[in-house]
């Protein structure tokens, strides 16, 4: 009989019950194990336990059991926040019970347009702070639902164009015809079938057997692309992401050699590629690497192209990506989807990305009016920087990094001092603790959001060549670059608005120096920071400058987009842009797990601000390269330190002003600063114990809890102990705690890196 009753618990073992996948998923992160370590104590593949979470497949016996009584003990530890038991709801019913999360992108033409005339630094700052916000929302925000995954196709109803159940909260295809299946697509192969997963939820069979058939496919039958942004831009060329399974379905490595890493791309005798060529298809310069271009030289106004992106070639960088690329393709989609929604299409990594949004919203030509025959002519778009790159030689000398061909000339060590470059770069400033502030308990840090995309709003920047000017007046609203001593302003005695206020220099790092050292004479400036000389009160007498007579707001464009993806994607993680600043820090807290995939997306897009800008001045990336020989990024138009060096400049300063503003109105001063991080030390853990705000309304032109881009967020607090301690440990009295403040872990000494 006992022998009857093991097989009865056997068999009921072998139907044990098991959460549905959304809670599978969510108990493995709560506790903050991988897929590979799931995978790896069952004994199974890693995408067999990624097609658990997905719903696409269920654990059979043996393993079914095992995995049952993980998830059972995780439960434990981490129970849901609605325990009340609940029957199963059809895939139907889920889609029809979780409300949609997101809100929808913007259309390009739908961005604010930038306010008429010309306005003041302070003025801009303003306007930077307080972009039109969301609808109001309840005080206190709730985590978001997860999405519900839509039900897998049977093989009878799987065709070309079925459609799935929508998981709620993903953005469906574009409202264009030629686009209605989305953007991009992830192919997978299941049971032997390829299958492109879209956004939306849309599944497609694809019927191809090589890369030069999918590539076919693509441009001819699965409607893939996105709209242009701008009138006389192009469209949006179709993304595939392909999977493991898929590159071994194509005949690509999973994963690319040391020798193929180094060379960012396969060898060009690959046998794909070699398929490419025989089918007429070509690959860009860069070849068949993470993100390979496939096109045909276009005919007319035709393009014939289409995008590859591996992630197992990393693709998807995890600084910038997270986990993406261990996501399921229809997660994966999800996530990439609502990205291109947001901002565009990705073109490569999110740094490549944000430049060309850059190219997109102002595209270099357009089209003329007709001429006396009728026809119409290409002609400069204005606005844009234009079609053709300036030329390296007319480049200033004080703009350019070391080893362009501007300065070949130059002796081969010289070592260029402040008079010969223009070094206008985020702070990285610290400074030892007052006997005052130790006698305080914590250290806390705040954090500015989008803090460059905030420096860029409303900035004039030069469209084309500069022209050399001797002893000019300054022009604050003339971008260019300034040869000017500003070594004698005192921070002592300042201008805050219009009256002049008197602070303790000392503890206050300079504007005018990324490291917050006093300049010792004549320096390179961009034009913000010399106008917040003027700002401050002082006289400045520039010696020269390279100014831009051709300029404009390029970058306005860019920062709507990308602050509307931003604000967009953190309101569906329950953070508004209209929280008063106690409810502010608690949506916060916590955020990125209610929607760790939209997390990724807020990580993806303040990537695509730094990296663009950083785009801006590339350098070279070995290619046989030797100083004073020019390197394949100056070939591009936007190829533009000088617009770099504005933003960067313009960053530094709006926080500095804040800074300025905070110690004449509390007298306190910051410990530490690294970029858009400024540590002060405060009795209580919270930013609310040394912010002033009064009756919920902060300091005019000081530090303001939000969401917003210019506004801050809290980054961190370690108790005043810690950070003498870390100091002392190190042997190093001004070390950077704002490098440290998030978790206080301390590695290695601060080497600035």
């Amino acid at each position: 009989m006992s022998e009857l009753f093991d097989a009865v618990d056997a068999l009921l073992a072998s139907r044990a019950a098991l959460p549905p996948p959304v809670e599978r998923k969510r108990l493995r992160a709560a506790h903050g194990l991988t897929i590979d370590e799931v995978a790896t104590a069952l004994k199974v593949r890693r995408a067999t336990v990624s097609g658990w979470e997905s719903g696409k497949t269920e654990p059979r016996p043996p393993e079914r059991d095992a995995y049952a009584r993980l998830l059972d003990k995780l439960a434990e530890l981490y129970p849901a926040a609605d325990t009340a038991p609940s029957a199963p709801a059809t895939p139907a019913a889920v889609d029809a019970a979780v409300p949609a999360t997101f809100t929808a992108a913007p259309a390009p033409g739908e961005t604010q347009p930038p306010s008429a005339g010309e306005a003041s630094e302070s003025a801009v700052t303003t306007a930077t702070e307080n972009p039109q916000p969301p609808a109001p929302v309840a005080a206190t925000p709730t985590a978001a639902p997860r999405p519900a995954r839509a039900t897998r196709p049977s093989a009878t109803s799987r065709r070309p164009g079925a459609k799935k159940a929508a998981p709620a909260g993903t953005p469906a295809g574009g409202a264009d015809p030629r686009f209605e299946n989305g953007p991009l697509a992830v192919v997978d192969v299941e049971d032997g079938k390829a299958l492109a997963y879209c956004t939306g939820g849309l599944v497609l069979d694809v019927p191809a057997k090589s890369i030069p058939a999918l590539v076919d496919w693509t441009l001819s039958e699965a409607k893939l692309g996105q709209p242009k942004m701008s009138g006389p831009g192009k469209d949006a060329d179709p993304l595939i992401v392909l999977t493991e399974a898929a590159c071994e379905r194509y005949g690509l490595p999973i994963a690319l050699t040391e020798e193929e890493k180094h060379a960012g791309r396969i060898p060009e005798g690959h046998k794909v590629i070699k398929q490419l060529a025989r089918a007429e298809w070509k690959l860009t310069k860069r070849g068949f690497g993470p993100w390979a271009r496939i096109y045909r030289p276009a005919t007319g106004s035709e393009r014939a192209c289409v995008q590859l992106c591996i992630p197992s070639w990393n693709a998807l960088d995890t600084r910038h990506w997270g986990e993406a690329a261990q996501l399921p393709p229809a997660e994966l989609a999800r996530v990439l989807g609502v990205y291109a929604s947001r901002v565009m299409t990705p073109r490569g990594s999110t740094a490549v990305t944000g430049l060309e949004l850059m190219t997109a919203l102002h595209p270099p030509t357009r089209a003329s009016e007709p001429d006396a025959d009728g026809k119409r002519h290409s002609e400069h778009n204005p606005g844009s920087l234009g079609k053709d790159a300036i030329d390296p030689l007319r480049f200033p000398p004080c703009e350019v990094p070391d080893g362009h061909p501007a300065l070949k000339d130059l002796p081969r060590f010289h070592m260029r001092g402040p008079a010969e470059k223009l070094f206008e770069e985020a702070y990285d400033w610290a400074r030892p603790m007052t006997d005052a502030e130790c006698t305080l308990r914590h250290l806390v840090g705040i954090d500015v959001n989008m803090a460059f995309a905030a420096g860029a709003n409303g900035l004039t920047v030069g469209l084309g060549e500069a022209t050399h000017v001797k002893a000019p007046a300054f022009d604050p609203k003339l971008p260019g670059s300034w040869l000017v001593d500003l070594s004698h302003i005192d921070l002592s005695k300042v201008k805050v608005g219009k009256e002049w206020v008197d602070l303790d220099g000392s503890l206050l790092p300079s504007p005018f120096t990324p490291k917050g050292e006093r300049p010792e004479g004549p320096a390179w400036y961009s034009t913000p920071t010399v106008a917040y000389a003027v700002e401050l009160g002082y006289e400045v007498r520039p010696v020269e400058a390279w100014v831009r007579y051709d300029n404009g707001r390029y970058l306005d464009g860019w920062y709507n987009r990308l602050r509307d993806a931003y604000l967009a994607t953190m309101a569906d993680l329950g953070v508004h842009a209209d929280l008063a600043p106690a409810d502010f820090l608690a949506a916060m807290d916590g955020h990125q797990a209610r929607d760790p995939e939209l997390a990724i997306v807020v990580s993806a897009v303040k990537a695509t601000v730094k990296g663009g800008l950083g785009k801006l001045r590339e350098r070279p990336r070995g290619e046989g390269w030797r100083p004073g020989e020019p390197w394949r990024a100056l070939s591009r138009p936007t190829w533009r330190p000088d617009i770099r060096a504005a933003v960067i400049s313009r960053t530094r300063i709006n926080l500095h002003r804040k800074i300025i503003k905070h110690a004449s109105f509390t007298g306190q001063y910051p410990i530490a600063i690294l970029s858009d991080c400024v540590v002060y030390a405060a009795n209580g853990p919270s930013p609310l114990d040394f912010l002033p705000y009064r009756e919920g309304k902060p300091l005019p032109g000081g530090f303001k809890l939000g969401i917003n881009p210019g506004l801050v967020k809290w980054e961190g607090t370690q108790d005043v102990l810690w950070g003498e301690e870390v100091r002392e440990r190190f042997n190093a009295p001004e070390l950077n705690l704002a490098r440290y403040i998030k978790d206080g872990t301390v590695t290695d000494v601060d080497n600035g890196e």
